[in-house]
């Protein structure tokens, strides 16, 4: 049996809670308008009561999980990612730094940024005609990323994980997109694998994702998907669940798909 060597233990990825972004959004595609009314930056949003809620929620359930709880904390440096983890840390009764990481930011929508779809093929049509054309997981709109980028950012996280938390349980608190590069890059998806994935489901805010070691993967042993997207915290918890997509660019060609 190969030894663990550099993996973790354990990786649990959480998505930040409700932010008031994601209600901003929704009401903005609600009533047809092209921009989403937020007069912050989007790595200042912070959560909504609810999503304060989740967070508490997520650690409570984290405080169950005894000697499975995490020994670090990794989390992006957007308000509603780092506060989540947070609240959650504090909640679990955790006495464990979290760490901002600017490599587990949300993916950076360029000049699409704070436009609903209507407002993207209004203001951007030849934006929104390259998507449909390349599909979202290699189209970088001007000044933002793709999901192939976001990967590379992913890989990156990953090495110094590797490297750093070796046998520990390592608790990541980051953003849709995020977490779903976690999976292909950790699982060898391919590009349809993942967009498959993504259109199954949204991602739960505070659904848990977890990874744990197996010395049965490959030739020195791997991370194995034990759990995804669950909102296990929130409904043992009682508090709603929700799952709103961070922005809506126009669907890409063939895939019906219209988020993210």
């Amino acid at each position: 049996m190969p030894p663990q060597g550099t993996w973790p233990a354990s990786i649990l990825l959480a998505r930040h809670g409700e932010s008031a972004g994601n209600v901003a959004r929704d009401a903005a595609e609600a009533s047809g308008g092209l921009r989403i009314d937020i007069d912050q930056r989007d790595m200042d949003v912070g959560l909504s009561e609810l999503g304060q809620q989740q967070a508490k929620a997520l650690g409570a359930w984290i405080a169950d999980r005894g000697e499975e709880a995490p020994t670090v904390a990794l989390a992006s440096p957007y308000r509603r990612a780092c506060h989540t983890a947070e609240l959650a840390i504090e909640a679990a009764g955790l006495d464990i730094e979290v760490v901002q990481d600017e490599r587990l930011r949300e993916r950076e929508f360029g000049v699409l940024d704070r436009l609903t779809r209507a407002g993207i093929e209004k203001e951007f049509p030849e934006e929104a005609a390259a998507r449909t054309y390349l599909g979202k997981f290699y189209h970088r709109p001007s000044g933002g990323e793709s999901w192939a980028d976001v990967g590379l950012r992913v890989r990156s996280v990953l090495d110094s994980v590797t490297r750093e938390h070796a046998e520990e349980r390592v608790l990541i608190v980051a953003h849709q997109v995020v977490i779903l590069m976690f999976r292909y890059v950790i699982e060898h998806l391919t590009e349809q694998d993942v967009l498959a994935i993504a259109r199954g489901e949204e991602i739960v805010n505070c659904g848990v994702t977890t990874f744990a070691f197996d010395p049965d993967i490959g030739r020195n042993g791997g991370m194995r998907l034990k759990r995804y997207n669950e909102a296990v915290a929130l409904e043992e918890a009682g508090t709603p669940v929700t799952a709103e997509p961070d922005a809506k660019p126009a669907p890409a060609r063939g895939t019906g798909d219209q988020s993210l």
